[in-house]
């Protein structure tokens, strides 16, 4: 005889205290799991499976969770069980996030060593797929007065022209600038042209007397300073 599977556990049959809404009011967002954060997100799952299964599909998806940061409505749609209402919560979810991500550190920010620029960058640039080259303009006391991707693409010394860089510095009346760009690969070990595009735009900075204080790369959730490490 065969026995028919157990149907699967719908979010009506969690004991409604373990249901993830009324974990997060009694013991706070930060108690749940990023399954749990979404199904909450998603609201209701199907008559075939419960929101919890939906969720866990998202995340299966998504092998990494910050790659949900630059997916698109369409990518979302493809996934069983989600319609464009509820990729449209999602991405809504994922862009406040970002927002509120980038404005704890927009503030004047002040950067006194290179994990001060790498916090600082890192929210944005870490799940980038492709490279960016970006500058901090800095005042006299190190503030952050203005941030600007500078190009998009692999890093080569005759595309970081100085002229662009310090054009922009001498509008702004920067003190001092920080280059940083981002390795996909998430290994953020110098290339030698991450070497000679720094020693360029460092020697362009004492003739110009706008210092450039460091160039940090971006990797996966890890950064290198090329001060730190002796190139400049």
């Amino acid at each position: 005889m065969t026995i028919a599977p157990f149907p699967e556990l719908m979010i009506r049959d969690v004991h409604v205290e373990d249901r993830p809404r009324e974990r997060l009011i009694r013991q706070g967002a930060q108690s749940l799991s990023n399954q749990e954060l979404i199904a909450i997100l998603l609201r209701t799952g199907s008559k075939q499976e419960s929101v919890l299964t939906l969720a866990n599909r998202v995340l299966t998806y998504f092998e990494k969770l910050h790659e949900l940061k630059h997916a698109t409505i369409e990518e979302i749609m493809s996934i069983k069980g989600i319609g464009e209402a509820k990729a449209v919560q999602l991405l809504a979810a994922v862009e406040l996030g970002r927002r509120l991500s980038q404005k704890q550190v927009d503030d004047r920010f002040t950067i006194r060593s290179p994990q001060d620029a790498a916090t600082y960058l890192m929210p944005e640039m870490s799940s980038l797929q492709q490279e960016h080259f970006v500058v901090l303009f800095l005042n006299v006391k190190n503030q952050v007065m203005h941030k600007q991707t500078i190009f998009i693409g692999s890093l080569n010394s005759s595309i970081v022209h100085p002229r662009e860089i310090f054009r922009e510095a001498v509008k702004r009346s920067a003190a001092s600038i920080i280059c940083s760009h981002n390795h996909p690969s998430g290994n953020a070990t110098p290339s030698p042209e991450d070497i000679e595009v720094t020693k360029r735009l460092q020697e362009a900075g004492y003739i110009i007397g706008i210092e450039l204080i460091d160039h940090v790369i971006i990797g996966d959730h890890q950064f290198i300073s090329l001060k730190e490490k002796g190139y400049m």
